[in-house]
């Protein structure tokens, strides 16, 4: 048995983020392909934080995988009254097959991994979200060619810098080999810890990582915008103050026309049109961005999949899709 985890983006090497982008875009053909959950099986698909995408997609594809999705809330289970995570997992690694977690520190996804006996997915933590890097990535990859064209393509992420989704683009695009810009403003930009990781990873892959102020700088010749809103869930009410420094690093389209001419436009939504991105942009014609939300679906089924091969070391799952 080979137990993996998804907690951070690097926790695929770059053959095996291939792997599963491969089969991500397979399971959009196919959406049956593989049912690794037939019995059915339960899958635990837990949320701290609200969700729209993340909990229609899982438990969806845990029911088009053949499995049972388990969807606890907070407030619904006593990790919301103060369990120690370490006995949840115990519990929960006896009675499903898999653990799908939405939460707050990435220690807790860490600490839930320590202890569980299945695989555990990072369905969205402060620090990283590398599900919708997944699906990025997917979406890309239907656009513009095909998993193989990834490495050497040129990503620019611009907006708040310091957050989730920044960082897994630093590591989801150095794991793919990509040329990966990430823009925002001064006191908003990626943990050095993680920009660090990032270059690492990216050097072996063929990469690189530029982390600047300028939009601009990041945007030219991308092949792939993103964006991200400005205010995260629970600091809408000091929306005016704190989207103030973001104000220069909206995608319009002065910011599409130093891209690519075919450059393409994602966003892991929900957005606000006027504020992060203009109407004119994310319903325009270079926005992929409703093919990404459909991603989700496809490439945390892939995900899930590939990790249930690896524990029960059955490459049958996987269809015949290689690296």
């Amino acid at each position: 048995m080979t137990l993996r985890h998804m907690l951070r983006d690097d926790d695929l090497t770059h053959e095996e983020q291939k792997q599963v982008l491969k089969l991500g875009l397979a399971f959009r053909e196919n959406r049956y392909l593989s049912r690794p959950f037939e019995g059915p099986q339960s899958v635990a698909v837990i949320f701290d934080k609200p969700s729209t995408r993340t909990r229609s997609s899982f438990a969806t594809g845990v029911a088009e995988l053949g499995g049972y999705p388990l969807v606890i809330d907070k407030e619904g289970s006593q990790l919301g009254r103060g369990e120690p995570v370490a006995d949840t997992a115990r519990v929960l690694t006896r009675m499903t097959s898999a653990i799908v977690w939405r939460t707050f520190g990435q220690d807790r996804v860490e600490t839930m991994a320590r202890y569980a006996t299945v695989p555990v997915v990072n369905a969205l933590t402060d620090d990283f979200h590398p599900c919708q890097i997944l699906a990025d990535f997917c979406t890309i990859a239907l656009h513009k060619g095909g998993v193989d064209s990834l490495k050497g393509m040129k990503i620019a992420y611009l907006g708040d810098a310091a957050n989730n989704m920044s960082h897994s683009y630093l590591l989801g695009g150095a794991v793919a080999g990509m040329y990966v810009a990430v823009a925002g403003p001064q006191g908003y930009l990626p943990r050095t810890d993680i920009v660090e990781d990032a270059q690492r990873i990216a050097s072996e892959n063929g990469g690189s990582i530029t982390v600047t102020t300028d939009p601009i700088e990041a945007a030219h010749d991308a092949d792939c915008i993103f964006t991200d809103t400005w205010v995260s869930m629970g600091e809408e009410a000091e929306y005016a103050k704190r989207s103030k420094p973001f104000i220069p690093y909206q995608v319009n389209d002065s910011v599409m026309a130093v891209a690519k001419n075919d450059a393409i436009f994602q966003h892991c939504l929900p957005a606000y049109r006027g504020k992060e991105v203009t109407s004119s942009v994310i319903d325009g014609p270079q926005s992929v961005v409703w093919d990404e939300a459909e991603f989700r679906l496809h490439a945390q089924k892939a995900l899930l999949t590939w990790l249930i091969a690896q524990q029960r070391e059955d490459e049958s799952l996987l269809a015949g899709v290689t690296a």
